[in-house]
């Protein structure tokens, strides 16, 4: 579990260009958990995942991750139970070849090399690499690129997988397969996802959505429960998925809208439930 016990975090404490980033955060993240975090930019978001990847350490109050306190002292204990992949693969993968970036993190592990070759062979299999562990990295394709990032990761077998905005350069159906691949991988590994992304389309597609402004968490529940916050997600400038946004809109004229409406299948079938009502019993 990951737990954040009244964070806050301040660049360049007691100075007077001091700016803080986190201001008293409380949340909780169980193990398995596929959770998607919203904001928009300044919100803190790239500032938690530093937090929580040890590259920094809390101005104020606790985390906790597996028990373990996010501090200098345990910084390993943590890298080891919290993988990142960033926006751009390129900030990460350096190695010539796909075999040898991925086992780069076990081998930095100190791991037998017998269990080194097991990882890599297993992460390059979930993300459907085995044909190109042999290829230069900079022959890949930007999503070929992010896949072997992601394996990477996994190879060091987190408890966490914290992914920041690493669908951003991607064309939208090369995203989607890789945010499916990355749900299922977390399904079948126990594995818990942190999803940081500006994508509304994206969120709808994980458990539980948290919600950023100002250092702050101001939104925290299901899908269906955040987006139905349609108002208070518009008040601090965020999109909203466009059907959740037209069902708003023609609830507020009396259309009477019946279920939770994520997508254009549920518009449409709310509509036409609205539209031609099934007679009483």
């Amino acid at each position: 579990m990951i737990e954040l016990d009244n964070v806050s975090f301040t660049y360049r404490p007691g100075e007077a260009d001091a700016v803080p980033a986190l201001r008293g955060l409380n949340l909780k993240i169980e193990s398995g958990q596929l959770v998607a975090i919203i904001g928009h930019n300044g919100s803190g978001k790239s500032t938690l995942v530093k937090l929580l990847t040890a590259v920094l350490y809390p101005t104020e109050g606790e985390i906790r991750i597996d028990g373990v306190p996010v501090d200098r002292e345990h910084q390993w204990d943590i890298r080891r139970k919290v993988s990142v992949v960033f926006q751009d693969p390129d900030d990460q993968l350096v190695m010539n070849r796909v075999v040898d970036d991925v086992a780069f993190g076990p081998e930095n592990l100190g791991l037998p090399r017998d269990e080194i070759s097991e990882r890599v062979e297993s992460s390059l299999g979930m993300l459907g690499l085995r044909d190109i562990g042999g290829r230069l990295i900079e022959d890949l394709s930007p999503g070929q690129k992010q896949r072997v990032a992601i394996a990477g990761a996994l190879a060091m077998r987190p408890m966490f997988l914290v992914l920041d905005e690493p669908t951003s350069l991607l064309p939208v159906p090369v995203a989607r397969r890789l945010i499916s691949t990355v749900t299922d991988l977390s399904r079948w590994e126990g594995m818990g996802v942190l999803h940081v992304t500006h994508s509304m389309y994206e969120a709808v597609l994980f458990e539980r959505v948290i919600v950023m402004d100002e250092g702050r968490v101001i939104l925290d529940g299901t899908p269906v429960e955040v987006f139905g916050n349609v108002d208070r997600l518009r008040e601090v400038g965020l999109d909203v998925p466009l059907a959740a946004s037209l069902a708003h809109r023609l609830r507020a004229r009396g259309i009477p809208l019946e279920g939770d409406i994520l997508n254009i299948e549920d518009l449409r079938a709310a509509l036409s439930v609205a539209a031609d009502p099934s007679p009483s019993a």
